[in-house]
């Protein structure tokens, strides 16, 4: 597991990269769009693609159903089960101290 981007919630994708000011890497619509952050990548996503309700670090697996169950095992509680979106499998979780981060892998 490594940290593959913050995911924000935002409710207009044009105005959110207007107002990060970051680098475009890549933009799908009005879903999605990947900010260069020098290092760490700003994803900023739309109201048709909102999973967390605030900012949350995103983690690359190569298994995310495999990665929830061990989550679980460790005291982690699924906020949302495992799910294909556009371009990913994505899960939500909550860490024992109550904060909430996401899981993903690339379709």
């Amino acid at each position: 597991m490594r940290l593959g981007n913050v995911l924000i919630p935002v409710t207009d994708l044009d105005e959110a990269i207007a107002f990060y000011g970051l680098p475009v890497k890549f933009r799908d619509g009005d879903r999605f769009a990947a900010l260069d952050g020098g290092g760490v990548t700003v994803a900023l996503a739309g109201p048709a693609e909102h999973v967390t309700a605030s900012a949350a670090p995103s983690y690359k697996v190569d298994d995310v159903p495999l990665a929830v169950q061990e989550l679980e095992a460790r005291g982690g509680e699924v906020v949302r089960a495992p799910e294909s979106g556009p371009h990913e499998t994505r899960a939500v979780l909550r860490d024992p101290s109550g904060n909430v981060f996401v899981l993903y892998s690339p379709l």
